[in-house]
C-alpha cells in the first residue's frame, strides 16, 4: 500500500470513529457531513473520496459502532469466567451503561433510529441484535431462544426508557426492576 493509500485508509478510519461516536450521542439524523470533517479536520470535498453518499457512511458508522460496543462489552468481561444472565444483565441495565451512550451498546442507542432508517442500515444492525440474542440464549442455556428474544427486548426497552426519564430514581428504578425480573426468568429456566 502506497503512502498516499495509507494516508487514505487512516483519513477513512478518523472519519469512522467520529462519525460512530456522534451518532451513538446524537443518532442518525444528527450527522452531518460538514460538521464531521470539520471535526477531524479534513475538507467538505475529501468526504466524497471516503464514502460515495451519506447513507453509505451512516451504514458504515453504524458498523463501526455496533463492533465497538460489543468489543468494548467483552474487554469488560473476565476472559477467564464463563458470561453469566446475571453479569450480562447487571452490566447492561447499570447507571453507567445508561448514563454513557457514547460508549454503550449501539443497538440500545440507536434500536429507534435504526427502526426508522433505510433498509441498508437496518440490514447493518440486524446481524447484531441476532448475535445479542444468541448469546443471552447461551447464557440460559436455551433450546430455543424465546426466553432470550424476551431478555434482549427487555434489556435494550429497559436501557431506552430509563434514558428518557428525567426522575433518577425512577429511571434507576426501571433498569432494577427488569434486572431483577430477567434474573428470575433465567433461574426458572
Amino acid at each position: 500500500m502506497g503512502h498516499s493509500q495509507a494516508d487514505k485508509a487512516r483519513s477513512r478510519e478518523r472519519i469512522l470513529n467520529e462519525a460512530a461516536m456522534q451518532i451513538r450521542d446524537k443518532g442518525l439524523d444528527a450527522l452531518s457531513i460538514g460538521g464531521l470533517m470539520q471535526q477531524v479536520k479534513l475538507t467538505h470535498g475529501g468526504f466524497y473520496g471516503h464514502f460515495a453518499s451519506r447513507s453509505d457512511l451512516i451504514a458504515a458508522a453504524l458498523e463501526q459502532a455496533l463492533t465497538a460496543g460489543e468489543a468494548s462489552a467483552h474487554a469488560a468481561r473476565d476472559p477467564d469466567k464463563p458470561v453469566s444472565i446475571n453479569a450480562l444483565v447487571r452490566s447492561y441495565l447499570s447507571r453507567t451503561h445508561r448514563d454513557q451512550p457514547k460508549s454503550g451498546c449501539a443497538i440500545g442507542a440507536l434500536i429507534s433510529d435504526v427502526g426508522r432508517a433505510d433498509e441498508q442500515c437496518r440490514a447493518v444492525m440486524e446481524p447484531h441484535i441476532e448475535s445479542f440474542i444468541a448469546k443471552v440464549a447461551e447464557t440460559f442455556g436455551d433450546d430455543d431462544d424465546s426466553s432470550a428474544i424476551v431478555a434482549v427486548s427487555a434489556m435494550v426497552g429497559a436501557l431506552a426508557i430509563s434514558r428518557v426519564i428525567t426522575d433518577p430514581k425512577r429511571s434507576d428504578a426501571i433498569l432494577r426492576t427488569v434486572r431483577e425480573r430477567i434474573i428470575a426468568m433465567a433461574s426458572d429456566e
